[in-house]
Order: C-alpha cells, then sequence, then structure tokens
C-alpha cells in the first residue's frame, strides 16, 4: 500500500501555511472555498485572520461556513454575521454564510450499514468549485477532536443538517443518539461532501495550536493545556487527522494527558477508523517534513 503523504512544520505562521500549501504541488481551481470556524464568541482559540490572511488572499478564496445548531451567537444568520465581523474575518477576504438561504440534499453513499442517506449542506456550497478545509486542531466536547474530518462534515453542514449527523438520521435526536453512530455518520457526511466537489478539488490543512480540550464551538473552553505542535497538510483526510492523532500521543509534553483523556472519552478515533473504511483515505501515512 502507498501511504498517504502528510506534509509537517513546527512553524506557525502565515509564511509557514504558504510554505506547506506549496508543498502539496496542486493548485486549487475556479472559486475557492476556505472552511473555517468561525468560532463562537467568548472563545479565542480559533484561527485568527492574521494567520490565515495571507494564503486566504493568495488563493482568492472566500471564508464559509454554516450556522449552528445550538443555542449560541452563530445559531442565527444574522447573529452570525456580527461574529464574523467581531472576529474580523472580513478584513481579510469575502465571507459567505453557505445555509443563509437554505440547504441542498448531498446523496450518502455508504453501503451496507450506513446510517445516512443524505447530508444536508449550506446551499452556496454549489457556488464553489474547489475547497481548502482550514481546520483548527483541538479537542471536541462530543467527538473527541475536532480535525479535517469533523469540518468537512459538521461543519459544512447546514444547521439542519448538524442536527441531522448528531441524531443519526433524526435531528430530534440531536444529544441523545447513539454516540458511536454519530461518529461513523460524521464519516459519512465527509464521504458526500467528497464525492458532490471531487476529492481533486480539496486539500486539507490541520493547525495544531491552542491545543484545549474544547471545541471552537465552545464559548469557554479551557485553557490549553499542552504547547503548540505545528501545521499540518495532506491530500488525505483520513491520514492528516489521524496524524494529528499521533503527534499528541507521541508529543513528550506531559500536558498531553488532558486532551488524551478528552478523545478517548469519546472514542474521537472512530470517525478516522469509519472513514478509512469508507475508502476516504488511509490511516497509513509519511510524514514530510518542511
Amino acid at each position: 500500500m502507498v501511504k498517504a503523504k502528510v506534509y509537517f512544520t513546527e512553524e506557525i505562521s502565515a509564511a509557514a501555511l504558504q510554505k506547506i500549501y506549496q508543498a502539496l504541488g496542486v493548485q486549487l481551481r475556479g472559486k475557492v472555498a476556505v472552511k473555517l470556524s468561525t468560532g463562537e464568541p467568548g472563545g479565542h482559540n480559533f484561527l485568527q485572520p492574521a494567520l490565515i490572511k495571507d494564503l486566504v488572499q493568495q488563493l482568492s478564496g472566500t471564508i464559509v461556513e454554516c450556522n449552528t445548531a445550538y443555542e449560541g451567537r452563530r445559531n442565527t444568520t444574522e447573529a452570525h454575521w456580527q461574529a464574523i465581523r467581531e472576529h474580523g474575518f472580513p478584513e481579510i477576504a469575502p465571507c459567505d454564510i453557505m445555509d443563509e438561504d437554505g440547504e441542498i440534499a448531498l446523496a450518502v453513499n455508504g453501503g451496507e450499514g450506513s446510517h445516512l442517506s443524505e447530508n444536508y449542506v449550506g446551499a452556496h456550497l454549489q457556488n464553489y468549485d474547489s475547497m481548502l478545509m482550514l481546520s483548527h486542531f483541538k479537542g471536541h466536547l462530543m467527538g473527541g477532536f475536532g480535525g479535517a474530518l469533523k469540518n468537512m462534515s459538521i461543519g459544512v453542514a447546514s444547521a439542519h443538517g448538524k442536527a441531522h449527523i448528531h441524531g443519526v438520521g433524526k435531528p430530534e435526536d440531536i444529544w441523545t443518539a447513539d454516540h458511536d453512530s454519530f461518529l461513523e455518520c460524521m464519516a459519512e457526511a465527509d464521504k458526500s461532501v467528497m464525492d458532490y466537489m471531487g476529492r481533486r478539488n480539496i486539500v486539507y490543512i490541520n493547525v495544531a495550536n491552542r491545543l484545549s480540550i474544547d471545541c471552537d464551538c465552545d464559548a469557554n473552553p479551557h485553557e490549553p493545556e499542552m504547547a503548540d505542535i505545528g501545521i499540518f497538510a495532506s491530500l488525505d483526510p483520513v491520514a492528516i487527522d489521524q496524524a494529528c492523532v499521533d503527534a499528541v500521543y507521541n508529543s513528550p509534553d506531559e500536558g498531553k494527558a488532558a486532551l488524551i483523556k478528552r478523545m478517548e472519552s469519546r472514542n474521537g478515533i472512530h470517525t478516522v477508523e469509519r472513514a478509512a473504511e469508507l475508502g476516504l483515505g488511509s490511516r497509513e501515512y509519511e510524514i514530510v517534513r518542511l
């Protein structure tokens, strides 16, 4: 088996982001969506505009997001736009709340044992030709961790689509559905996005900094207990998330214990396992250091 390449640099800077994107050796075509978390107001761990500005502008990219499915300041379009403005994203690039004008259904071809037949995403996804999945790698209250796979599933889903994934096809069960089934649904949603966009039209960058046990969707996240790791990039969403998880485990930083506990307590690796089963990528990879 040919191992996936995951590029890595310890440097976390605007220049390093540009360098690692160039290392991928691809050119995103047409209108480029840059999918990231705009961050729940009150939180401060989301990827900062100053860090991502140069790469987003190099791609002539549009920063894209969807509304959330929980109470907060990003669960309505009006409130979400205010949060986006407060966090400074319109100052560096055009921004787009993709489900502002509704949603579209993407077919989920997950085969036997699949939970979902459709994945509901922001309707504006139709307006883009390619996508940079620019993810902040960190912990997550429900997913165990958040990286490329979560950003592409929950992140691209409309508010209703988020509930649909969390609820394993039943939005009313958003907080009560079987947990491992929810993790599997994220992988199934990932497949629908990759099938729709075309795999050659999505690239993945994970920034492993501000490694809180909590997501950027948390208005009051725990402070990180371990130091920053670096930036990872790949054409393979499974490999990049596996590499980030492995980097946490392999870190000499004793502060990693809290993040590992969060990942293991939520069986976070199961999303990676299911994504690999669905053929979305490989858990076998080689690190290419820049």
